[in-house]
């Protein structure tokens, strides 16, 4: 099979990262028998620096014309220390996620034995924990209208939805339900907002139509307390672009560190995959970044974006066997014990060029 790849690593930790999967990614379709094409662009800081755009329209293009887009991390402290900066590596994203429809964020919450003593919540609490959040990405108060009065002291951002948006993306947290274990829940403020009102109606409008899933309703600030209080009970999540950026975020600490969580974002022309962690610039150059989110979300890249089932299984296999004999960097050995970036890259590599599938 023919893998067209883009591949935008973006700033940060995120070159870093992008490369350790890249080597996963050569292996596995060595050994399947897959062949890829890269094709690099330029996001966030990084193009900024270089054409002063943080998604230039040759990026878009590089994407547009991909199978899938592998993607690190975008942000620079000389942005988010100033706040009269006019351009800004996190509009790059979010210009991206529109211009590509990325209208649906997958976030997995995954509890991996070896770790559950990282976590911060109790072993009783977690050890059965296995959710998936899925968060509108093109819609909300993100992408809604925002300015100042001419004083400058005042400020708005306002939130919309349409029926339309709300229904595509209820739609399909309602299609992963029903390949898991048939529960949704939708997260809203529905006692306060009208367009929690609207996704309220909307997703009771869906309900009789998806009669085999379990169908429950929480309020945002009821939902993040319960996340913590028992996380077992959660099987698909749903809801707003502002709520599911903090819900998730909050959702995946659980397994102990942020560098473990994949993602992908769905859409209407291509679809991107990345870790959920930031650019981590303190740590950039210094070859101790955890690259497993990132080699994660390429498996998930194998299982969404081209539906290779086999592929993405055994690098979810071998990254959880990196788990269990140690092979990780130092936020999860801490200092003493831990592997470099590319050294973990390089073994899980090792282990499929070595392993029978």
């Amino acid at each position: 099979m023919d893998l067209n790849i883009a591949v935008l690593a973006g700033d940060g930790i995120g070159p870093e990262v992008v490369d350790q999967a890249i080597k996963v990614v050569n292996a596995v379709s060595e050994k399947y028998r897959h062949k890829v094409r890269y094709t690099e662009g330029l996001t966030g800081a990084s193009a900024i620096d270089a054409v002063g755009d943080p998604y230039p329209d040759e990026t878009h293009q590089v994407c547009m014309n991909a199978d899938a887009v592998l993607f690190g991390a975008v942000g620079h402290p000389k942005f988010d220390n100033d706040p009269s900066a006019k351009v800004r590596p996190e509009q790059g994203l979010l210009r991206m996620r529109k211009m590509l429809g990325l209208y649906a964020n997958i976030r997995p919450t995954i509890v991996f034995p070896s770790l559950i003593h990282k976590s911060p919540l109790r072993r009783e609490l977690i050890e059965n924990a296995d959710f998936v959040c899925i968060r509108e990405l093109t819609g909300g108060i993100y992408f809604g209208d925002k300015g100042r009065n001419e004083a400058g002291d005042k400020a708005w951002d306002v939130c919309e939805y349409t029926k339309p948006e709300v229904e595509r993306i209820v739609r399909l947290a309602y299609e992963y339900a029903q390949a898991r274990r048939k529960k949704l829940t939708i997260i809203d403020k529905a006692n306060v907002l009208e367009t929690s009102r609207l996704w309220r109606e909307v997703s009771q409008g869906l309900e009789s139509e998806y009669a085999d899933v379990e169908t429950e309703y929480l309020f945002v600030d009821a939902a993040a307390m319960r996340i913590i209080q028992w996380p077992e009970g959660f099987d698909v999540v749903v809801t707003e672009n502002m709520f599911g950026d903090i819900i998730s975020d909050e959702a995946s600490v659980i397994s102990g560190s942020m560098g473990l969580m994949p993602s992908a974002s769905i859409g209407v022309h291509t679809s991107v995959f990345e870790p959920i962690h930031g650019s981590y610039p303190q740590a950039a150059g210094k070859n101790i970044a955890n690259p497993l989110g990132t080699i994660l979300s390429a498996a998930m890249m194998f299982e969404y974006a081209f539906k290779l089932n086999d592929e993405a299984n055994e690098i979810k296999a071998i990254v959880d066997k990196s788990l269990i004999e140690g092979i990780v960097t130092e936020d999860i050995a801490g200092k003493d014990k831990a592997y470099s970036t590319s050294e973990v890259g390089d073994w899980i590599t090792s282990q499929i060029v070595n392993t029978d599938s």
